[in-house]
């Protein structure tokens, strides 16, 4: 006898609290490339017309999708407890294309359209190559240790952030250490709040009010926060197809920085997919990559310049207990938000250190499922996949100017910076074949870095033949070293000839 088939919510209580989370995760960056865009000399009218809806679009194609993957799965499995993967524009990405891909563009045509076009364009080949990439997804996945995977989501978690928005959470202390409170006793420990409210909703609440009470706010900030209100139509266009002819001219350096950059893309999907499926909902990662990449042409059509990917906001989803619905409002408030200028309101009306312990409470548990979900034999691992990000951090907030800022502390930042997600997982694919005595496999990966590191994928600011060589040629001694102790052990597995 079958068992009756569970019933799978569109909206639950819990999908507030993760709502709100995703949608702060997604709101800071949206705010950020709207600040910098102005700043590089964008106008408003390509910003707020044209970037902000596009990205919209992707964001709202790829949650509603993942709504849809989240019930199929549910009714697959008969759980009811299901979590839509989470879904937006990485942080790391949204740097590079901001200022290796837009910044560059506009520099050498001196046109903010012509480099929007080249951008776009660029951002539509980042989507076709990671939707080509999502046919060996599964290979990949087989192939990485699950401990170097997590590691390097864990590193992303911690820096970029638990670490930054505690940052932000000091910058008003009375404000972002109570609002961290209320996050630390609803959402870790799981008490209720007030009046049921969600705790997402609640700390956000009692925290704007706080900071407008006690004067913490800027002056002018809630009337300022008024005048990008707007129509902006979320309307497809052709400058995608009209960057391409720019692209393969007179800019093809700069698809040196798409293609490494997609790479990282493709490979944070599916880390945060294996983040999933070690806290129990397990998605075909080929399909997300495939999803992501279709998101992310979509996302260009529409006029949009950043590339998007499954959230690293997933698990923490999953820890507060959402299912679908969360995923399925963000993508509706996103499209009515962007259309009516609404995102820029509502940034400036909420005090960043009003919503940052929110974020915070995200990189808490991308690190501990990091833990969680291996062996504790494997934590060495875990923890020197992280270590690569403290120095993406430095790299991606100093920018040009992160070689001279670090240079009198160790001449290593920069370069263990560049190509961080690739180092961190080979380092810890190395480090449990290690401790899985599979020396063999340990000296594979080991050359496999030594290859990234000689074509420019790590260690170096741009792809090129002996792009590191220091480093590939410092990859091939390791290799030769994890070599030695493979030719030890089959020795010693040898059996030895028998006797007369």
């Amino acid at each position: 006898m079958t068992a009756p088939a569970v019933h799978y919510p569109w909206y639950k209580k819990e999908d507030t609290d993760a709502f709100f989370a995703l949608f702060q995760n997604n709101i800071a960056n949206f705010v950020i490339i709207a600040i910098t865009m102005l700043g590089l000399g964008f106008p408003a009218a390509i910003v707020f017309g044209q970037v902000l809806p596009g990205a919209a679009v992707a964001v709202m194609v790829g949650n509603f999708y993942y709504a849809y993957s989240a019930a199929r799965l549910a009714r697959k499995e008969n759980r009811a407890d299901v979590t839509a993967l989470s879904y937006g524009i990485s942080t790391p990405v949204m740097f590079v294309f901001l200022f290796g891909v837009l910044l560059p563009a506009k520099q050498l045509t001196g046109d903010a359209e012509l480099a929007w076009k080249v951008a776009v364009a660029a951002c539509f080949i980042s989507g076709a190559i990671e939707a080509v990439i999502s046919l060996i997804g599964r290979w990949v996945q087989r192939n990485l240790p699950r401990a170097a995977m997590l590691g390097a989501v864990a590193g992303v978690a911690l820096t970029f952030i638990a670490g930054e928005m505690l940052f932000k959470t000091l910058e008003i202390p009375v404000v972002g250490l109570l609002v961290l409170a209320i996050i630390i006793v609803g959402l870790v420990a799981r008490v209720a709040m007030p009046f049921r409210l969600p705790t997402s909703l609640f700390a956000i609440i009692i925290g704007s009010v706080l900071a407008y009470l006690i004067g913490a706010t800027e002056e002018g900030q809630f009337s300022d926060a008024f005048t990008h209100l707007g129509f902006y139509p979320l309307l497809p266009n052709m400058a995608w197809f009209e960057g391409l002819g720019l692209l393969f001219t007179s800019m093809l350096a700069i698809l040196t920085v798409v293609l490494p950059i997609t790479l990282y893309n493709a490979i944070e999907t599916m880390n945060n997919v294996e983040a999933m499926e070690a806290a129990g909902d397990k998605y075909d990662v080929r399909e997300c990559q495939a999803v992501d990449g279709v998101g992310t042409m979509l996302g260009a059509l529409f006029g949009g310049v950043f590339p998007t990917t499954v959230y690293i906001a997933t698990v923490g989803a999953k820890w507060m207990g959402a299912g679908r619905g969360y995923s399925l409002l963000n993508g509706a408030v996103y499209a009515i938000a962007t259309m009516f200028g609404l995102i820029a309101v509502l940034a400036a009306i909420i005090p960043v250190s009003v919503v940052a312990p929110i974020l915070v409470f995200v990189g808490m548990s991308m690190i501990a499922t990091a833990f969680q979900a291996n062996d504790t034999r494997y934590y060495p691992a875990v923890a020197l996949a992280m270590l690569p990000y403290f120095a993406n951090y430095v790299m991606t907030r100093f920018g040009r100017a992160a070689e001279e800022t670090v240079a009198g502390i160790s001449s290593g930042i920069v370069p263990l910076g560049q190509g961080a997600m690739f180092t961190a997982i080979m380092l810890g694919a190395m480090t449990v074949s290690v401790i899985d005595q599979q020396f063999r496999r340990a000296a594979a990966f080991a050359l496999v870095a030594a290859g990234f590191s000689f074509v420019g994928l790590m260690h170096a600011p741009k792809l090129a033949f002996n792009a590191a060589p220091d480093f590939a040629l410092g990859y091939v001694v390791m290799a030769a070293f994890f070599a030695y102790f493979a030719l030890q052990g089959a020795k010693q597995e040898r059996p030895l000839p028998s006797g007369d």
